[in-house]
């Protein structure tokens, strides 16, 4: 009996060892069967092999690109469901010079991580509907990307987005272009989250951040921007009608939020532009060149709403008295009488007896005068 109960024992402790063992072998046995490629996955190690990647893609393929140098000038059109992203993130690969790096027309459900774009003469990269402006491309994610010295003058953006929904944009790097850092024309309910725009000396930067073009339900947040170009925000902005998305918006931007984001140097810290609402709240601004903000009309086509319905609010921003001379620079055919502005910290560093901005509507419970 004493032997039966031994053996007992000992069967009930190895099997609890064995079923130990198991458990802290299944998430091994989990990430090996894990690691293989798929067979959609394809590796890229040169031009020849991207050419011929690109030209045979199928929904759902993953094309990861090893370390390198490599052409811009490629176009992808009705591919669903691509991602394109570096074989080592920590070495992301270079594409250089070409027109555009990439166009990708109506694909839906993009990804691209991690790579490095730099040199056109055009747009950096190119997200666009095909012109089908009534059927917006959907769940594009751009992440970790470096896209520099584009144009470098005219309208030649680093990032162009038209026709987009359900769009993020986050933690790319953005140095030098000549016309928007990131350009939306009728894009919708989307995000840039955590960017950082840095303009260069012969670049003609118009904006760092452009949300046009019937754009609408778009935020902005905590991104960077450092002399990134004449209006590093352009909430709203300029569109011929033909590009509106949707057709026969009335407004250039409805419903942007820009918040919590550094904004230094500039002409401006934010532009407001034939915009129909937007909300502006928690940023820091420092040292604006000219102005501190503008409200402004520059689309006027009959049925046009002006500028109106802006929330100022929650904002610090220390500025020079000896260059800010107009806070708020204001446009014909605006209603800056439909904006708010409440609980800002406004600091005139080199004169602080004269911090209290001039504003179009009495402020709610602002601050003036100390440091922020």
């Amino acid at each position: 009996m004493l032997e039966m109960q031994s053996s007992g024992l000992s069967m009930n402790f190895l099997m609890s060892r064995l079923a130990s063992l198991v458990r802290r072998c299944l998430p091994l046995a989990v990430c090996m069967q894990a690691a293989p490629l798929s067979a959609e996955d394809v590796i890229v190690r040169d031009d020849a092999s991207l050419v011929a990647a690109l030209a045979g893609l199928k929904p759902g393929a993953c094309v990861k690109v090893a370390p390198g140098d490599y052409k811009g000038g490629h176009h992808v059109s009705g591919v669903d469901d691509l991602t394109l992203e570096a074989q080592d993130p920590g070495r992301p690969p270079h594409f250089r010079g070409g027109q555009t790096s990439f166009q990708f027309t109506r694909c839906h459900r993009l990804t691209l991580r991690h790579l490095k774009i730099s040199g056109q003469s055009m747009n950096g990269l190119n997200l666009d509907d095909g012109g089908r402006r009534e059927s917006p491309v959907q769940g594009v994610t751009l992440a970790g990307l470096e896209v520099s010295d584009i144009g470098p003058s005219g309208n030649h953006d680093a990032i162009k987005c038209s026709g987009m929904d359900g769009l993020t944009i986050r933690d790319c790097r953005i140095s030098g272009w000549g016309g928007q850092g990131i350009d939306f024309v009728g894009c919708h309910r989307s995000v840039i989250t955590g960017c950082q725009f840095t303009g260069k000396l012969g670049f003609s930067a118009s904006a760092g951040v452009q949300l046009k073009g019937g754009t609408s339900e778009v935020v902005v947040e905590k991104c960077w921007f450092k002399e990134a170009g004449e209006r590093p925000v352009n909430i709203g902005g300029s569109t011929g009608l033909e590009f509106f998305r949707p057709a026969g918006a009335t407004w250039e931007g409805k419903d942007l939020t820009v918040q919590d984001c550094v904004i230094e140097g500039s002409l401006c810290a934010a532009a407001f532009v034939g915009v129909d609402g937007a909300v502006f709240r928690r940023n820091i601004i420092r040292h604006p060149g000219r102005w501190i903000f503008r409200i402004l009309q520059e689309t006027t086509a009959p049925g046009f709403v002006p500028c109106r319905r802006v929330s100022i609010t929650d904002n610090k921003i220390t500025f020079r008295r000896s260059q800010v001379r107009t806070e708020v620079n204001i446009g014909a055919g605006t209603e800056p009488s439909t904006f708010t502005f409440s609980r800002n910290h406004w600091f005139a560093e080199d004169d602080p007896p004269r911090s209290r901005p001039r504003l179009p509507v009495p402020e709610t419970d602002g601050v003036y005068g100390t440091k922020p």
